[in-house]
């Protein structure tokens, strides 16, 4: 397979938009990867990378054929996964994108799970949030992605999708957590916030509810961690905002979720690109996890019907 070994080297070119940086990561010279690359353009008649001052960057033709080796290792990953299978024993790697509301128990707990079954699979667990989740199953960096309200795009295959409510998070000594069911979002403004900062899914749903309050919200703070927010959630009378699948179960915590009149529910997507085939064992956790989260949090009926 000497021929993928030089198809990897361009496709770490592209990534690190350098031969020496390339070469440090692939633990060659730069010379000897400068004549890989240029056999290469030999062979195809072409040049696949501009040299600009700032280092190596695809052209055209370039960005054919990093789609193309792409499209290759996917299909050998998954080929893999298949000659595996046939001695029975369930091997392979799964790589996940996931918004950081499944990050407490969801993902950890299938994760668990699979590898219960068969330890002999190994995982990859990015923390991104919805464009940049959509965005690594793009470029085959994940196999799947489990996200809050992604960005619409052609590109993804919904295996499962539901929604799920925005609740107000305070401790139990919080004036609000007094009263039981839905919260006004007018009456968690009177409060000190806790808000998730705008590289956030939930910020972008919760500003477009704001804006018809009036006033924009003055959060005491901000953060693009919502494990930080539930920490200080804890320490001071504050509230910040998550859906359920992101809030642990700790007495400490009251969720109250918001009012439908002030706030819709967010989308829940599990996808993966459209059109690729899995490997094996990312196949077997898709159809897990989306068995999971369908027992978890049901599934939209417009899903359930197109799917």
């Amino acid at each position: 397979m000497k021929h993928l070994r030089t198809l990897s080297y361009v496709a770490e070119i592209a990534r690190s938009g350098s031969i020496r940086r390339a070469a440090e990561a692939l633990n060659i010279t730069p010379s000897a990867l400068t004549r890989q690359v240029q056999d290469l353009e030999y062979e195809l008649g072409t040049p696949i990378f501009e040299r600009i001052a700032q280092g190596m960057r695809l052209n055209a033709a370039g960005e054919l054929l990093v789609r193309h080796i792409r499209d290759q290792f996917a299909d050998l990953e998954r080929v893999r996964s298949q000659i595996a299978d046939l001695s029975g024993v369930r091997r392979g790697h799964v790589a996940i994108a996931c918004s950081q509301a499944f990050v407490n128990h969801v993902v950890p707990d299938e994760v668990e799970a699979y590898r219960t079954r068969f330890p002999q699979v190994s995982f990859t667990v990015q923390v991104r949030d919805h464009a940049q989740a959509v965005a690594a199953v793009t470029a085959f960096e994940a196999d799947l992605a489990l996200v809050l309200q992604p960005p619409p795009s052609g590109d993804l295959q919904v295996l499962f999708a539901c929604r799920q409510p925005v609740c107000a998070l305070m401790r139990r000594a919080h004036p609000l957590a007094r009263e039981p069911g839905p919260v006004r979002l007018r009456d968690c403004l009177a409060h000190a916030l806790a808000l998730p900062d705008r590289s956030l899914a939930l910020r972008h749903h919760l500003d477009r509810a704001l804006l018809r309050t009036g006033p924009p919200a003055r959060p005491a703070v901000e953060s693009g961690s919502l494990e930080l927010l539930r920490n200080l959630v804890l320490r001071e009378e504050l509230i910040t905002f998550q859906v359920p699948s992101g809030i642990p179960d700790d007495p400490s915590l009251c969720a109250r979720p918001i009012d439908a009149r002030d706030l819709d529910t967010m989308a829940m997507i599990l996808g993966q690109l459209r059109g690729r085939m899995l490997p094996v064992a990312a196949a077997k956790f898709a159809d897990q996890l989306a068995s999971s989260l369908n027992r978890r949090y049901g599934q939209d009926e417009a899903h359930t019907k197109s799917g």
